[in-house]
């Protein structure tokens, strides 16, 4: 799948987002735009905004001031649910996944498949059904993992942040937000991560990926969002703009206005 361009469409936007707490300051009039199927990578060094602004559009966070508009409607998210019944999934550093339980189990936790009739409003779960779907979808992301029912702690670290991403996937309906999801992986499952995010992204979905790893922000990023002093500083293309330009626009060293046009995004 090709990469977005200037005229696709904006599926979330947030404008002029102001958070404080007591005197500090964590956001200064911050703004974001992310178009429809792109991978857009959030960069910034610390203290530069870029976790407050992912908490506010995952409604982890109220912003004290601006708006957040998904699909060109105006939201206000009280928690991560609503913004999960919006369609937008989150998938954190953390790893939010139950050890003892098995793949299938994770991919539905707390969105259970009930069975039909009496048994399902008894509270019966539908374990056929949720392992056939679980088993749909990993196929469908190419997640190369050979059984369902085996518990994700026999699970490598990286297979286990394919199954955080592919239970993402499987929910989202507008958004995919994914907070530093190879930070603690080696390099082979790095890369296999880095490669289900690109599906992600093929299957339609627009990924929000926050990374401090450069070489993996230019190797899937359609565009690279900037933040800084709690504003956005630039959005550039990676193909037209060096990693250290990158680095200096970031950590202040370099001006906006110091790089060539074609590089802003």
């Amino acid at each position: 799948m090709s990469a977005p361009d200037s005229n696709s469409p904006i599926v979330m936007q947030a404008r002029g987002l102001v958070k404080r707490y007591g005197q500090v300051t964590a956001l200064d009039g911050a703004d974001f735009e992310l178009r429809a199927g792109e991978i857009l990578a959030v960069i910034g060094d610390n203290g530069a905004g870029k976790s407050s602004l992912i908490k506010c559009l995952s409604g982890a966070t109220i912003p004290d001031e601006g708006e957040i508009q998904l699909d060109g409607e105006v939201i206000n998210f009280k928690s991560p649910i609503d913004a999960r019944l919006s369609g937008i999934e989150t998938v954190y550093q953390d790893l939010a996944v139950a050890p003892a339980m098995t793949i299938a189990e994770n991919l539905f936790l707390g969105r259970e498949i009930r069975r039909a009739g009496l048994l399902g409003r008894l509270g019966f779960i539908d374990k056929k059904k949720m392992l056939e779907e679980s088993i749909s979808r990993m196929n469908d992301l190419k997640v190369g993992i050979r059984s369902m029912i085996q518990a994700v702690e026999t699970l490598s670290g990286g297979q286990r942040q394919c199954v955080a991403v592919a239970r993402a996937a499987a929910f989202a309906q507008h958004v995919v937000i994914m907070d530093e999801p190879t930070a603690a992986l080696g390099v082979k499952e790095g890369n296999m991560v880095l490669e289900l995010i690109r599906r992600v992204r093929d299957k339609g979905l627009p990924v929000v990926l926050i990374s401090h790893n450069m070489p993996h922000v230019f190797e899937v990023a359609d565009r690279i969002h900037i933040a800084r002093l709690g504003k956005r500083a630039a959005v550039v293309n990676p193909k037209f703009i060096s990693m250290s330009d990158t680095v200096a626009v970031m950590t202040g060293a370099k001006s906006v206005n110091e790089l060539p046009k074609e590089a802003l995004a």
